[in-house]
Protein backbone atom coordinates (compact mmCIF):
# COMPACT_ATOMS: atom_id res chain seq x y z
CA UNK A 1 0.00 0.00 0.00
CA UNK A 2 1.44 3.30 -0.77
CA UNK A 3 2.75 5.86 2.23
CA UNK A 4 0.28 8.46 1.29
CA UNK A 5 -2.76 6.36 0.93
CA UNK A 6 -1.94 4.59 4.04
CA UNK A 7 -1.71 7.85 6.19
CA UNK A 8 -5.16 9.37 4.68
CA UNK A 9 -6.64 5.91 6.43
CA UNK A 10 -8.61 6.44 9.38
CA UNK A 11 -10.88 4.12 11.52
CA UNK A 12 -13.60 6.32 11.26
CA UNK A 13 -15.34 8.87 9.17
CA UNK A 14 -17.17 12.25 9.66
CA UNK A 15 -20.38 12.61 8.07
CA UNK A 16 -22.83 15.81 8.24
CA UNK A 17 -26.51 15.13 8.24
CA UNK A 18 -28.72 18.41 6.67
CA UNK A 19 -29.09 21.48 7.30
CA UNK A 20 -30.86 20.71 4.03
CA UNK A 21 -31.95 16.85 3.52
CA UNK A 22 -34.76 15.59 3.03
CA UNK A 23 -34.90 12.99 6.05
CA UNK A 24 -35.10 15.82 8.33
CA UNK A 25 -38.20 17.20 7.16
CA UNK A 26 -36.94 20.99 8.09
CA UNK A 27 -33.74 22.90 8.72
CA UNK A 28 -32.18 20.40 11.04
CA UNK A 29 -28.08 19.53 11.15
CA UNK A 30 -26.60 16.50 13.04
CA UNK A 31 -22.84 15.85 12.40
CA UNK A 32 -21.93 12.18 13.09
CA UNK A 33 -18.80 9.82 13.53
CA UNK A 34 -19.11 6.48 11.75
CA UNK A 35 -17.56 3.60 12.02
CA UNK A 36 -18.96 2.07 8.50
CA UNK A 37 -22.60 2.79 8.79
CA UNK A 38 -22.58 2.32 13.18
CA UNK A 39 -23.20 5.69 14.61
CA UNK A 40 -20.24 5.86 16.57
CA UNK A 41 -21.07 9.55 17.96
CA UNK A 42 -23.12 12.08 17.40
CA UNK A 43 -23.91 16.07 17.83
CA UNK A 44 -26.64 18.17 16.48
CA UNK A 45 -26.92 21.54 15.97
CA UNK A 46 -29.91 24.18 16.45
CA UNK A 47 -30.38 27.16 15.05
CA UNK A 48 -30.99 26.89 11.34
CA UNK A 49 -34.24 28.42 11.21
CA UNK A 50 -34.03 31.07 14.11
CA UNK A 51 -36.86 33.76 12.63
CA UNK A 52 -36.80 35.20 16.47
CA UNK A 53 -40.34 34.83 17.21
CA UNK A 54 -39.75 35.90 20.74
CA UNK A 55 -37.98 39.50 19.99
CA UNK A 56 -40.56 40.05 17.14
CA UNK A 57 -43.63 39.48 19.90
CA UNK A 58 -41.75 42.01 22.78
CA UNK A 59 -41.79 44.57 19.69
CA UNK A 60 -45.82 43.79 18.38
CA UNK A 61 -48.71 44.20 20.48
CA UNK A 62 -50.72 41.40 21.81
CA UNK A 63 -53.05 40.88 18.98
CA UNK A 64 -50.76 41.05 15.99
CA UNK A 65 -48.39 38.45 18.06
CA UNK A 66 -51.29 35.52 16.57
CA UNK A 67 -49.86 35.12 13.57
CA UNK A 68 -46.39 34.56 14.65
CA UNK A 69 -47.65 31.79 16.99
CA UNK A 70 -48.91 30.41 13.00
CA UNK A 71 -45.09 29.90 11.71
CA UNK A 72 -44.02 28.37 14.94
CA UNK A 73 -45.85 24.53 14.66
CA UNK A 74 -47.07 24.87 10.91
CA UNK A 75 -48.24 21.61 10.53
CA UNK A 76 -50.72 22.23 13.07
CA UNK A 77 -51.04 25.78 13.56
CA UNK A 78 -54.42 26.26 15.36
CA UNK A 79 -52.96 24.84 18.45
CA UNK A 80 -50.50 27.62 18.76
CA UNK A 81 -53.11 29.99 18.24
CA UNK A 82 -55.12 28.99 20.81
CA UNK A 83 -52.10 28.23 23.45
CA UNK A 84 -50.73 31.68 23.14
CA UNK A 85 -54.66 33.35 23.35
CA UNK A 86 -54.75 31.35 26.74
CA UNK A 87 -51.81 32.32 27.91
CA UNK A 88 -52.81 35.93 27.59
CA UNK A 89 -56.44 35.15 28.71
CA UNK A 90 -54.85 33.83 31.40
CA UNK A 91 -53.18 37.16 32.69
CA UNK A 92 -56.15 39.52 31.76
CA UNK A 93 -58.52 36.94 34.19
CA UNK A 94 -60.54 36.47 31.37
CA UNK A 95 -63.23 33.90 30.42
CA UNK A 96 -64.21 33.38 27.06
CA UNK A 97 -67.70 32.28 25.66
CA UNK A 98 -68.45 28.18 25.97
CA UNK A 99 -69.20 28.46 22.14
CA UNK A 100 -65.67 29.67 21.23
CA UNK A 101 -64.50 26.88 24.10
CA UNK A 102 -65.74 23.84 22.93
CA UNK A 103 -64.83 25.56 18.74
CA UNK A 104 -61.02 26.02 19.82
CA UNK A 105 -61.06 22.04 21.11
CA UNK A 106 -62.58 20.96 17.97
CA UNK A 107 -60.34 23.06 15.83
CA UNK A 108 -56.88 21.88 18.50
CA UNK A 109 -58.09 18.06 17.74
CA UNK A 110 -58.28 18.67 14.65
CA UNK A 111 -54.73 20.16 14.24
CA UNK A 112 -53.59 16.79 16.37
CA UNK A 113 -55.56 14.43 14.05
CA UNK A 114 -53.52 16.20 10.68
CA UNK A 115 -50.01 16.69 12.89
CA UNK A 116 -50.10 12.90 13.62
CA UNK A 117 -51.08 12.47 9.91
CA UNK A 118 -48.04 14.10 8.64
CA UNK A 119 -45.93 12.54 10.80
CA UNK A 120 -46.70 9.23 10.44
CA UNK A 121 -46.82 9.44 6.85
CA UNK A 122 -43.77 10.94 5.92
CA UNK A 123 -42.18 8.95 7.98
CA UNK A 124 -43.51 5.85 6.52
CA UNK A 125 -42.15 7.48 3.36
CA UNK A 126 -38.54 7.83 4.98
CA UNK A 127 -38.65 4.22 5.59
CA UNK A 128 -39.59 3.08 2.04
CA UNK A 129 -43.76 2.98 2.54
CA UNK A 130 -45.01 5.35 0.25
CA UNK A 131 -48.66 4.36 -0.66
CA UNK A 132 -49.52 4.41 3.27
CA UNK A 133 -48.73 8.97 2.58
CA UNK A 134 -51.40 9.03 -0.03
CA UNK A 135 -53.65 7.77 2.61
CA UNK A 136 -53.19 9.84 4.95
CA UNK A 137 -52.45 13.16 3.01
CA UNK A 138 -55.51 12.14 1.36
CA UNK A 139 -57.96 12.67 4.03
CA UNK A 140 -55.61 15.35 5.41
CA UNK A 141 -56.51 17.26 2.67
CA UNK A 142 -60.39 17.04 3.38
CA UNK A 143 -60.10 18.38 6.89
CA UNK A 144 -57.55 21.05 5.54
CA UNK A 145 -60.64 22.48 3.28
CA UNK A 146 -63.46 22.08 6.15
CA UNK A 147 -60.93 24.75 8.18
CA UNK A 148 -60.23 26.51 5.33
CA UNK A 149 -64.60 27.17 4.90
CA UNK A 150 -63.77 28.30 8.32
CA UNK A 151 -60.67 30.27 8.72
CA UNK A 152 -60.13 31.83 4.79
CA UNK A 153 -57.23 30.18 5.38
CA UNK A 154 -55.35 26.32 4.62
CA UNK A 155 -51.95 26.92 6.85
CA UNK A 156 -51.49 29.28 9.10
CA UNK A 157 -54.55 31.03 10.16
CA UNK A 158 -54.67 33.36 12.79
CA UNK A 159 -58.25 32.55 13.61
CA UNK A 160 -58.12 32.78 17.15
CA UNK A 161 -58.41 35.98 18.97
CA UNK A 162 -58.07 37.06 22.42
CA UNK A 163 -61.08 36.37 24.06
CA UNK A 164 -62.53 34.27 21.45
CA UNK A 165 -62.35 33.38 17.70
CA UNK A 166 -62.23 35.70 14.87
CA UNK A 167 -65.98 34.27 13.11
CA UNK A 168 -68.19 31.36 13.82
CA UNK A 169 -68.33 28.31 11.99
CA UNK A 170 -70.18 27.76 8.80
CA UNK A 171 -73.40 26.11 9.26
CA UNK A 172 -73.18 23.04 8.18
CA UNK A 173 -69.46 22.58 9.67
CA UNK A 174 -70.56 19.67 12.09
CA UNK A 175 -72.06 17.36 9.71
CA UNK A 176 -69.07 18.31 7.17
CA UNK A 177 -66.49 17.23 9.98
CA UNK A 178 -68.08 14.26 10.84
CA UNK A 179 -68.27 12.56 7.25
CA UNK A 180 -65.05 13.76 6.96
CA UNK A 181 -63.75 12.13 10.23
CA UNK A 182 -65.09 8.59 8.85
CA UNK A 183 -62.83 9.04 6.23
CA UNK A 184 -59.96 9.13 8.75
CA UNK A 185 -60.43 6.39 10.73
CA UNK A 186 -60.60 4.35 7.51
CA UNK A 187 -57.40 6.26 6.30
CA UNK A 188 -56.05 5.19 9.75
CA UNK A 189 -57.37 1.25 8.99
CA UNK A 190 -55.99 1.08 6.15
CA UNK A 191 -52.47 2.10 7.06
CA UNK A 192 -52.63 0.32 10.24
CA UNK A 193 -53.36 -2.82 8.39
CA UNK A 194 -50.61 -2.12 5.77
CA UNK A 195 -47.80 -1.47 8.29
CA UNK A 196 -48.52 -2.95 11.87
CA UNK A 197 -47.17 -6.38 11.35
CA UNK A 198 -44.90 -5.96 8.50
CA UNK A 199 -42.08 -7.26 8.59
CA UNK A 200 -39.98 -4.38 6.86
CA UNK A 201 -41.58 -2.12 9.17
CA UNK A 202 -41.21 -3.68 12.03
CA UNK A 203 -37.39 -4.50 11.40
CA UNK A 204 -37.41 -0.85 10.93
CA UNK A 205 -38.76 0.48 13.91
CA UNK A 206 -38.96 -2.35 16.85
CA UNK A 207 -35.86 -1.76 19.45
CA UNK A 208 -34.69 0.97 17.12
CA UNK A 209 -34.06 4.39 18.67
CA UNK A 210 -35.04 3.06 22.26
CA UNK A 211 -36.21 5.77 24.84
CA UNK A 212 -36.73 4.26 28.48
CA UNK A 213 -39.46 5.88 30.86
CA UNK A 214 -36.38 7.20 33.24
CA UNK A 215 -34.29 9.08 30.55
CA UNK A 216 -37.86 10.54 28.88
CA UNK A 217 -38.18 12.15 31.90
CA UNK A 218 -34.67 13.21 32.63
CA UNK A 219 -34.74 14.62 28.89
CA UNK A 220 -37.79 16.62 29.21
CA UNK A 221 -40.01 14.58 26.95
CA UNK A 222 -43.61 15.37 26.43
CA UNK A 223 -46.51 14.18 24.47
CA UNK A 224 -46.42 11.37 22.41
CA UNK A 225 -42.76 10.71 22.65
CA UNK A 226 -42.84 10.83 26.50
CA UNK A 227 -45.96 8.43 26.28
CA UNK A 228 -44.25 5.71 23.83
CA UNK A 229 -42.02 5.51 27.22
CA UNK A 230 -44.44 4.36 29.64
CA UNK A 231 -45.50 7.51 31.52
CA UNK A 232 -48.78 8.29 31.16
CA UNK A 233 -48.94 12.45 31.02
CA UNK A 234 -51.37 14.50 29.17
CA UNK A 235 -51.91 18.05 30.62
CA UNK A 236 -55.09 17.46 28.86
CA UNK A 237 -55.75 15.02 32.09
CA UNK A 238 -53.12 16.70 34.55
CA UNK A 239 -54.03 19.87 34.10
CA UNK A 240 -57.49 20.02 32.21
CA UNK A 241 -58.31 23.18 30.47
CA UNK A 242 -61.00 23.80 27.72
CA UNK A 243 -63.49 21.31 29.62
CA UNK A 244 -61.09 18.48 28.75
CA UNK A 245 -61.55 16.86 32.30
CA UNK A 246 -65.66 16.29 31.27
CA UNK A 247 -64.62 14.73 28.01
CA UNK A 248 -64.16 10.53 27.52
CA UNK A 249 -60.96 9.85 25.71
CA UNK A 250 -57.82 7.77 26.98
CA UNK A 251 -54.43 8.56 27.37
CA UNK A 252 -52.68 6.01 25.07
CA UNK A 253 -49.40 4.63 26.33
CA UNK A 254 -46.52 2.18 24.92
CA UNK A 255 -44.13 0.49 27.24
CA UNK A 256 -40.69 0.09 24.89
CA UNK A 257 -39.90 3.49 23.87
CA UNK A 258 -39.00 2.88 20.63
CA UNK A 259 -39.69 4.24 16.76
CA UNK A 260 -42.49 1.34 16.58
CA UNK A 261 -43.81 2.96 19.52
CA UNK A 262 -43.61 6.46 19.44
CA UNK A 263 -45.51 5.64 15.56
CA UNK A 264 -48.53 3.56 17.30
CA UNK A 265 -49.19 5.77 19.85
CA UNK A 266 -49.77 8.34 17.50
CA UNK A 267 -52.19 6.30 15.59
CA UNK A 268 -54.10 5.58 18.93
CA UNK A 269 -54.60 9.29 19.63
CA UNK A 270 -55.89 10.02 16.06
CA UNK A 271 -59.05 7.86 17.37
CA UNK A 272 -59.17 9.14 20.69
CA UNK A 273 -59.09 13.11 19.13
CA UNK A 274 -62.08 11.75 17.06
CA UNK A 275 -63.66 10.85 20.17
CA UNK A 276 -63.05 14.26 21.85
CA UNK A 277 -64.43 15.80 18.58
CA UNK A 278 -67.50 13.97 18.37
CA UNK A 279 -68.31 15.13 22.05
CA UNK A 280 -66.95 18.45 21.70
CA UNK A 281 -70.06 18.75 18.25
CA UNK A 282 -72.87 17.18 20.35
CA UNK A 283 -72.11 19.82 23.09
CA UNK A 284 -71.28 22.80 21.27
CA UNK A 285 -74.20 25.44 22.73
CA UNK A 286 -75.07 28.64 20.78
CA UNK A 287 -74.25 32.37 21.72
CA UNK A 288 -71.60 34.47 20.88
CA UNK A 289 -67.47 33.40 19.70
CA UNK A 290 -66.50 36.82 21.00
CA UNK A 291 -66.03 38.12 24.52
CA UNK A 292 -67.96 41.32 25.29
CA UNK A 293 -65.34 42.28 27.66
CA UNK A 294 -64.24 45.86 26.41
CA UNK A 295 -60.77 44.86 27.57
CA UNK A 296 -60.17 43.26 24.74
CA UNK A 297 -63.51 43.26 22.14
CA UNK A 298 -64.03 45.63 19.77
CA UNK A 299 -67.55 47.16 20.28
CA UNK A 300 -70.25 46.70 17.35
CA UNK A 301 -70.42 48.95 14.61
CA UNK A 302 -73.98 50.73 15.94
CA UNK A 303 -72.17 51.50 19.18
CA UNK A 304 -69.05 53.02 17.89
CA UNK A 305 -71.16 54.96 15.52
CA UNK A 306 -73.84 56.03 18.10
CA UNK A 307 -72.35 56.91 21.66
CA UNK A 308 -68.89 58.48 22.67
CA UNK A 309 -68.49 55.57 24.87
CA UNK A 310 -67.93 52.94 22.27
CA UNK A 311 -66.36 55.08 19.88
CA UNK A 312 -63.60 55.81 22.89
CA UNK A 313 -63.42 51.80 23.59
CA UNK A 314 -62.66 51.87 19.46
CA UNK A 315 -60.24 53.97 19.48
CA UNK A 316 -58.23 52.86 22.64
CA UNK A 317 -58.18 49.88 21.47
CA UNK A 318 -56.76 50.31 18.24
CA UNK A 319 -54.62 52.59 19.53
CA UNK A 320 -53.62 51.12 22.13
CA UNK A 321 -54.41 47.54 22.15
CA UNK A 322 -54.70 45.44 24.60
CA UNK A 323 -53.17 46.51 28.04
CA UNK A 324 -53.03 43.53 30.49
CA UNK A 325 -52.10 44.24 34.24
CA UNK A 326 -48.73 44.14 35.29
CA UNK A 327 -47.61 40.75 36.32
CA UNK A 328 -46.36 37.29 34.89
CA UNK A 329 -47.99 34.39 33.32
CA UNK A 330 -46.99 30.52 32.07
CA UNK A 331 -49.81 29.27 30.49
CA UNK A 332 -49.13 25.38 28.76
CA UNK A 333 -51.84 23.03 26.48
CA UNK A 334 -51.17 19.66 25.00
CA UNK A 335 -50.11 20.39 21.98
CA UNK A 336 -49.73 17.27 19.14
CA UNK A 337 -45.87 17.02 20.26
CA UNK A 338 -46.25 17.88 23.70
CA UNK A 339 -46.21 20.79 25.77
CA UNK A 340 -46.54 23.81 24.25
CA UNK A 341 -46.19 26.73 26.80
CA UNK A 342 -46.15 30.62 26.96
CA UNK A 343 -44.17 32.41 29.40
CA UNK A 344 -45.40 36.38 29.40
CA UNK A 345 -44.60 39.19 31.80
CA UNK A 346 -46.34 41.93 31.63
CA UNK A 347 -45.33 45.84 32.15
CA UNK A 348 -48.73 47.09 31.64
CA UNK A 349 -48.03 48.19 28.30
CA UNK A 350 -49.63 46.98 25.01
CA UNK A 351 -46.59 45.14 24.38
CA UNK A 352 -44.94 42.49 26.20
CA UNK A 353 -42.20 42.87 28.31
CA UNK A 354 -41.00 39.28 28.09
CA UNK A 355 -42.33 36.26 25.71
CA UNK A 356 -41.07 33.11 26.15
CA UNK A 357 -42.07 30.18 24.42
CA UNK A 358 -41.38 26.59 25.48
CA UNK A 359 -42.06 24.29 22.24
CA UNK A 360 -42.04 20.56 22.45
CA UNK A 361 -39.75 20.03 19.83
CA UNK A 362 -36.30 21.26 21.78
CA UNK A 363 -35.68 18.35 24.29
CA UNK A 364 -36.80 15.75 21.52
CA UNK A 365 -34.12 17.42 19.24
CA UNK A 366 -31.47 17.51 21.89
CA UNK A 367 -32.07 14.02 22.77
CA UNK A 368 -31.99 13.09 19.43
CA UNK A 369 -27.98 13.12 19.19
CA UNK A 370 -27.93 10.18 22.15
CA UNK A 371 -30.50 8.33 20.82
CA UNK A 372 -29.08 7.47 17.20
CA UNK A 373 -25.25 6.67 19.02
CA UNK A 374 -24.96 3.09 18.61
CA UNK A 375 -27.49 2.56 15.52
CA UNK A 376 -27.29 2.54 11.77
CA UNK A 377 -27.17 5.40 9.38
CA UNK A 378 -30.51 4.70 8.43
CA UNK A 379 -31.86 3.77 11.98
CA UNK A 380 -31.36 7.83 12.36
CA UNK A 381 -33.68 8.45 9.55
CA UNK A 382 -36.56 6.16 10.95
CA UNK A 383 -35.83 7.63 14.37
CA UNK A 384 -35.78 11.69 13.77
CA UNK A 385 -39.64 11.02 11.68
CA UNK A 386 -40.72 9.07 15.23
CA UNK A 387 -39.60 11.98 17.36
CA UNK A 388 -41.65 14.58 14.58
CA UNK A 389 -39.35 17.76 14.91
CA UNK A 390 -40.74 21.19 13.84
CA UNK A 391 -37.83 23.83 13.28
CA UNK A 392 -40.15 26.46 13.38
CA UNK A 393 -40.94 26.12 16.69
CA UNK A 394 -37.27 24.30 17.41
CA UNK A 395 -35.48 27.20 16.77
CA UNK A 396 -38.51 29.82 17.25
Amino acid sequence: MPLVQKELESETMTLNIGPSHPAMHGALRTQVELDGELIVRAASEIGYLHRCFEKHSEHSTYQQIIPYTDRLNYVSALMNNSGYCRAVEKLLNLEIPDRAVFIRVVMCELSRVMDHLVCIGTNLVDIGALTNFWFFFNVREKIYTAIEKVTGARLTYAYTRIGGLARDIYPDFASDIKAILKEVEQGVRDVVGLVANNRIFCDRTVDVGVVTKEQAVEWGFTGPCLRASGVAHDLRKAEPYYHYDEFDFDIPVAENGDTYDRTMVRIEEIYQSIKIIHQALGRLPQGPVMTDDARVALPPKKEVYGSIEGLMNHFKLIMHGILPPKGEVYSATEAANGELGFYIVSDGSMRPYRIKCRPPCFPLFAAYEKIIEGHMIADAVAIIGSLNIVAGELDR
